[in-house]
């Protein structure tokens, strides 16, 4: 079937419950082409890392959009890239605004697939391919909206800056650099967040959802050591048991359970298109966050347990040297993710706490992540989100959420720059195979996701 018709027919699918809008078939045209070129390269971390290359594919493209050359650069790092294009806007007083994505993706074995995960598919109204989802459609609608706004003329106040990085599912390493020469930014429109759910029944849009904070990601390292000896003569202290003794300790202490501003709008909000029960559990912890039944409901679930505090879980272990010797050493790995608010050296001292032996040695082992706050509830990113949103889903439900993991928001929000995840492609929870197995992303996303940008871009940078 041609590209086009595919899109219209995508496009009518869920002309119910969309408003009407003003097609821009060249922008369109080339978000599609543009993720299909880009999937097609295996920008994966390792021998024969592609990122470079989407990063020149990307760069091709905005150059031929009418940015200068000179202004949109491409740095090398290890065996990946990071790329960064800026738009200048009038007044060089403001602060830029941010437009924040990545370039590479997950490992995909193409022998565990239906398809190829890097030869492109567009059938019965999906992309298919590895990061169709997450996330070259969605650096491609964006870039495409950009070119779509300078094509009709439009000229920003404050400079517009793109960025993607290059290694954002392994080292974050170019995050944290993109991050730090851009730290004078006024906000951060992370396209790698947030998002829209379809109804499972219908297929029409449930809610919207941008995400204003994320847990900091933690690794904490225990460590019994032990003289050891022959295991024909057991001595009562044994570092495995040790060890043993102290994780289930540490299993067994709850961690506060907490509101902030945001998760209080959040769950309240989630709680409208939960299953009964747990949908009683979000309102009563809501109303009070020392409700013990509600807490036991939500900490029961393991969907709803890591939005109401710290969670802390046991995800490694090692012990002993030979089958014939008592061990002279146990370690394990308690991997956290730690509620905004909260530093890691608080939660390694609770752990300590709970551990109650003092033999065992504790150690931050945690690599390529670093503390970060929640961003402000600021009302002109709130306003302009909803009223771009509105413009092809009317009366959609808006919404703020926490994310429990990691994304380049959180090297922007370790610099006290504002970032929100704020995607605009909707998808059912059931077809979300980010990270896992034919990933693939619903067609009629690409005319309502460039109308989005087309208002939430001059929003935020006029």
């Amino acid at each position: 079937m041609h590209v086009a018709m595919a899109m219209a027919l995508t496009i009518a699918s869920t002309a119910g419950a969309q408003a009407e809008m003003v097609a821009h078939p060249r922008a369109e045209t080339q978000a599609l082409d543009l993720a299909k070129q880009a999937i097609a390269l295996r920008s994966v971390r390792g021998p024969g890392n592609q990122t470079p290359q989407v990063a020149a594919l990307y760069k091709s493209a905005l150059v031929a959009g009418d940015f200068s050359d000179a202004d949109v650069t491409i740095t090398p790092v290890d065996d990946t890239a990071y790329l960064i294009a800026r738009w200048r806007g009038s007044d060089p007083s403001l602060k830029p605004l941010v437009i924040s994505g990545h370039m590479d993706v997950v490992e995909a074995k193409p022998a565990d697939w239906q398809r190829d995960p890097f030869t492109p598919v567009v059938e019965n109204g999906y992309l298919f391919g590895r990061g169709a989802t997450d996330m070259k459609l969605d650096g491609t609608l964006a870039i495409a909206s950009l070119i779509e706004l300078r094509r009709e003329g439009y000229k920003p106040r404050r400079d517009i800056v793109i960025e993607f990085s290059g290694d954002e599912e392994t080292a974050m390493k170019t995050g944290a650099i993109i991050a730090g020469k851009l730290a004078d930014a006024d906000l951060v429109l992370n396209i790698d967040g947030g998002g829209g759910q379809l109804d499972e029944a219908t297929g029409k849009p449930a809610f919207f959802t941008w995400s204003g904070a994320e847990k900091t990601y933690a690794d904490f390292r225990l460590t019994v050591t032990n003289p050891g000896g022959h295991s024909s003569e057991p001595r009562a202290v044994n570092a495995i048991d040790e060890l043993a003794a102290a994780l289930l300790r540490i299993k067994a202490h709850p961690f506060k359970p907490e509101l902030s501003p945001l998760t209080r709008i959040s769950l309240a909000q989630e709680a409208r298109f939960e299953d009964p029960q747990t949908s009683a559990a979000l309102r009563a912890f809501v109303a009070d966050p020392a409700d013990a039944k509600a807490i036991a409901t939500l900490t029961a679930n393991p969907a709803t347990v890591g939005k109401i505090g710290t969670t802390c879980v046991v995800t490694l272990i090692s012990g002993g040297h030979a089958e014939n010797a008592l061990p002279q050493r146990a370690t394990a790995n308690i991997n956290c993710r730690i509620f905004p608010g909260h530093a890691p050296s608080a939660i390694i001292a609770e752990l300590q706490a709970a551990a109650a032996d003092p033999a065992i040695a504790f150690a931050d082992v945690t690599e390529g992540s670093v503390p970060n706050d929640a961003s402000p509830l600021r009302s002109d990113f709130t306003a302009a989100v909803e009223t771009a949103i509105h413009q092809v889903y009317p009366g959609v439900p808006v919404f703020p959420t926490q994310s429990s993991g990691a994304s380049d928001s959180m090297w922007f929000r370790y610099h006290h720059v504002p970032s929100y995840g704020a995607s605009p492609v909707f998808i059912k929870a059931s077809e979300d195979f980010s990270h896992g197995l034919n990933e693939r992303t619903p067609l009629f996303n690409l005319r309502p996701a460039i109308t989005y940008y087309l208002s939430l871009i001059p929003a935020l940078s006029k």
